[in-house]
């Protein structure tokens, strides 16, 4: 598998929406091989396609402590995301939902468990450290490519993902747990290393090669990135909440 890197001139700090577009414009172009890569953002929150931002986010709450929020193009629930949460996007020419979400969760698996850590996976395509969740993954299929993303709590204000986030009492309850804080657990609290070297390990042991990408790839991707910044895609742009 390969390392997706941008060019040494554009290593500056993106939001959340330029990573998005990053993965989608690799699954679309550059689709020939295995893709990986890692990044982190400044406080935010991602929904899934289907949801109703409303009843998932606390939008007043994001709108006073600077969190912003982004739609993506996949399934699943709401995710919260800090300097403190790697965040993994996986790209591969593998059309197979189940097979490329179990690929991907037993690399997760080899990663922590390399690491000392008695990692397994749920029903749900989360990766459990001691009945903490971890790691949660959402599939976004295109043609000839799928993406799976997702984050790993390394470490995380806590504070802003228990109050951002406002999942219904039914969902709770069907995971068995009373809150949100009840059911994450951070890696920090399990590995004597830090959040860089923890990505530097991640990186080497399931990566063997890299695809730089060029200039001219990134003014494509900032392009694409409109699309997620759109008001029609997306309520909760820095223009909306702040």
């Amino acid at each position: 598998m390969k390392y997706v890197t941008l060019p040494g001139n554009q290593q500056q700090e993106r939001r959340l929406s330029f990573y998005l577009a990053m993965e989608e414009y690799v699954a679309r172009h550059k689709a020939d091989d295995h893709l990986f890569f890692l990044w982190q953002v400044a406080p935010s929150v991602i929904f899934g396609r289907n949801q109703d931002i409303w009843s998932e986010v606390n939008v007043d709450y994001c709108r006073q402590h600077a969190i912003c929020c982004y739609r993506r193009k996949s399934g699943g629930g709401c995710v919260y995301a800090d300097k403190g949460n790697v965040m993994f996007s996986y790209i591969t020419k593998d059309e197979d939902v189940n097979l490329t979400f179990q690929r991907f969760i037993n690399m997760l698996i080899l990663v922590l468990r390399r690491l000392g850590l008695s990692a397994t996976a749920s029903s749900r395509n989360d990766v459990l450290v001691e009945g903490g969740k971890v790691s949660g993954t959402a599939f976004y299929h295109l043609p000839g490519a799928s993406i799976v993303h997702g984050t790993m709590l390394y470490d995380t204000i806590l504070d802003n993902m228990v109050a951002a986030i406002t999942p219904s009492r039914e969902k709770l309850q069907k995971n068995g747990v009373q809150s949100v804080r009840q059911r994450i657990g951070l890696l920090k609290d399990h590995l004597n290393i830090d959040i860089e070297a923890f990505k530097d390990f991640a990186r080497q042991t399931l990566c063997t090669g890299e695809l730089m990408l060029s200039p001219d790839d990134v003014l494509s991707i900032e392009t694409l990135e409109q699309e997620y910044l759109n008001d029609d895609f997306i309520f909760g742009t820095q223009r909306k909440l702040h």
